[in-house]
């Protein structure tokens, strides 16, 4: 079973979220951070580091004894990595998605794949929670391969809790993407509205179950809840603006274990997602 916490906009309490969620669950479980360009559930569950491995993509260069400078791989290239100006072939390797198009279709055999290094995972435990992170190269500008990698690590027989980035652009749909549930983390106020509204959108056209958690709920408006009840989307759970959760969090703890109330509203939170999944 796969569990995503997402949400449209940065700030909302994914992490917050996802980490107490794990840890209110009495049997083990798996908790992977795909907001590869910035990871931070490890500052919580502070695992203890078992592995860390590189993670490459592949990206294009021509072999000068045999390219024609046809323009094919130029043609093919949906993300213009490549480009072939007069009598120069050009490679913008920061375009580049490790696609492989253009070496296929080179029809003269010109075009070699070259690893770049652009990003590392971390494996770890941390009580009865393995931790996965993952972390972009600085300058790096394509997250998705260090996500990909980050999920080669899931396993079927446990409950995996998925960090997302926040947005809804492609490391999102690349973390969320095979979840059997979302939960949309969202905030009372016009901005958080907007983004939530669109990370809805996206998560329809994927077909994939949600429900929403409304943090800060006494803080903003009325507005999230009035979208929520009239498109039928269930407010799963409600956090208050509350100064103890605020230095906890700051602390780097869980409110699960210094607010005690918490951990058993995480653990309805639960109850209430695994119905909602064929496992």
């Amino acid at each position: 079973m796969i569990v995503s916490v997402a949400s449209g906009k940065g700030g909302t309490g994914k992490t917050l979220v996802a980490t107490n969620l794990a840890m209110s669950l009495d049997f083990p479980c798996q908790l992977l951070d795909c907001d590869v360009e910035e990871p931070n559930a490890h500052l919580f569950l502070k695992p203890q580091i078992k592995k860390e491995e590189k993670v490459f993509k592949l990206v294009p260069k021509a072999d000068v004894s045999k390219c024609q400078l046809c323009g094919k791989c130029q043609e093919v290239c949906v993300y213009n990595a490549i480009a072939v100006v007069g009598k120069k072939h050009l490679v913008f390797p920061q375009l580049c998605h490790g696609c492989g198009a253009c070496s296929y279709f080179c029809p003269h055999g010109a075009i070699v794949e070259e690893k770049q290094e652009i990003g590392v995972v971390t494996t770890g435990e941390s009580l009865h929670v393995d931790v996965i992170s993952g972390r972009m190269k600085i300058g790096e500008a394509m997250a998705p391969p260090v996500i990909r990698r980050v999920k080669e690590h899931i396993r079927p027989d446990m409950v995996a809790i998925i960090d997302a980035p926040p947005g809804t652009s492609c490391p999102v749909i690349e973390s969320i993407k095979g979840s059997d549930f979302v939960i949309l983390v969202t905030e009372p106020t016009p901005f958080g509205l907007n983004d939530f509204v669109l990370s809805v959108e996206v998560l329809r056209k994927l077909n994939i179950p949600f429900g929403a958690i409304i943090n800060r709920s006494d803080l903003g408006n009325q507005e999230t809840e009035d979208f929520c009840q009239k498109n039928g989307i269930e407010i799963l759970m409600k956090i208050p603006f509350q100064k103890e959760i605020a230095e906890v969090y700051s602390r780097g703890d869980f409110i699960v274990e210094a607010l005690p109330s918490f951990r058993q509203a995480f653990k309805e939170l639960w109850e209430k997602i695994q119905p909602k999944v064929a496992v």
